[in-house]
């Protein structure tokens, strides 16, 4: 007769053979498969990239040697972005000045630079209100610019990207939040459009896959940028409780994060640990290349859906005593 020990060494013997196996499984069936995309001396193509993120990516891009082309509607904006990026760089960017919801000025921006090989659609508006008090041209707007826009822009690009004499990989890459991953109080037009983005860059992926390009999601969270204080407290005070659970990074920690991402080819890039497991819960069947986090993915989810569950818990008591006490 076995004794305990023996049974458990046992037992441990038999759960490290089945993790093996399907360590092994997964990295037969994960698709797509691995690829890193060079942005040294290549084409960065950036729009929003007058402040904030895109401003960070488009100087974090030049310190790693791309070419870097940033589009925004505000030429002023981009005149002194530019200036910003030679002051701290000594490296000039181009800029062009475009509405990306209109699909012809942003045809003519495009075919107006070089053949783009990392196209970073970070352009994006907010306003954070219930939706019962909102105005439907806020929600128009954000559906228009965070969602339409990227159609827009790549429904631009992609002729020269598949067509581009350099056959090395190149990129598309979508800057969605933390609220394209969970709903939260107060975003419900903002979440919409965010959410819009991880259907559009799931689909893409699939029809791009054949020409080398690689699509890129990333969800950071709130981010330390210049207008963070004023946008901040013009959000509803229940949605300035229940965001804090996502805490908030500097916009160069962004800016680095989303840019290494996307040189890795990841197709879901989060930016702090929060981020990261929420995309793990979040997942899906969206694409995953690496094998190992496809493991921590399948043996995390269960966990995490109770964890979920705990956040929403916290929320829904937030909102529960805030009308409470407004009553």
């Amino acid at each position: 007769m076995l004794s305990s020990c023996s049974m458990a060494d046992a037992n441990l013997s038999f759960l490290a053979i089945c993790l093996l196996l399907l360590l092994i499984f997964l990295k037969l069936i994960v698709r797509p498969r691995s690829v890193k995309i060079p942005i040294k001396s290549r084409h960065v193509f950036i729009t929003g990239g007058s402040r904030g993120i895109g401003l960070a990516l488009a100087r974090q891009s030049v310190v790693e040697g791309a070419r870097v082309t940033i589009l925004a509607r505000n030429l002023q904006n981009l005149e002194e972005a530019k200036a910003s990026i030679r002051l701290s760089t000594g490296v000039d960017v181009d800029i062009v000045s475009a509405d990306v919801c209109d699909f012809e000025s942003v045809k003519e921006a495009v075919e107006s630079v070089d053949p783009i090989d990392v196209l970073i659609c970070n352009q994006g508006v907010y306003v954070a209100c219930e939706l019962e008090n909102m105005e439907v041209k806020d929600v128009k707007n954000m559906i228009d610019v965070n969602l339409i826009g990227s159609f827009n822009l790549v429904k631009a690009a992609l002729p020269r990207m598949k067509t581009r004499s350099d056959r090395k990989p190149v990129s598309i890459a979508f800057m969605s939040s933390q609220s394209g991953q969970v709903g939260i109080y107060g975003y419900s037009a903002y979440a919409a459009s965010k959410f819009g983005l991880k259907g559009l860059a799931e689909a893409l992926q699939q029809e791009v896959i054949a020409d080398d390009i690689h699509v890129s999601l990333i969800f950071p969270p709130d981010t330390l940028t210049s207008s963070y204080e004023e946008e901040n407290n013009k959000r509803p005070a229940l949605t300035r409780i229940i965001a804090t659970s996502s805490g908030i990074m500097p916009v160069e920690e962004v800016a680095k994060v989303a840019l290494n991402g996307i040189k890795s080819g990841s197709f879901i890039i989060s930016c702090n640990f929060l981020g990261f497991w929420l995309s793990i819960a979040t997942a899906g069947i969206s694409p995953q290349r690496s094998y190992l986090w496809a493991f921590v993915e399948v043996i995390s989810v269960g966990v995490l859906r109770i964890v979920g569950l705990c956040f929403q818990l916290s929320w829904y008591s937030s909102i529960e005593k805030w009308y409470a006490q407004e009553k």
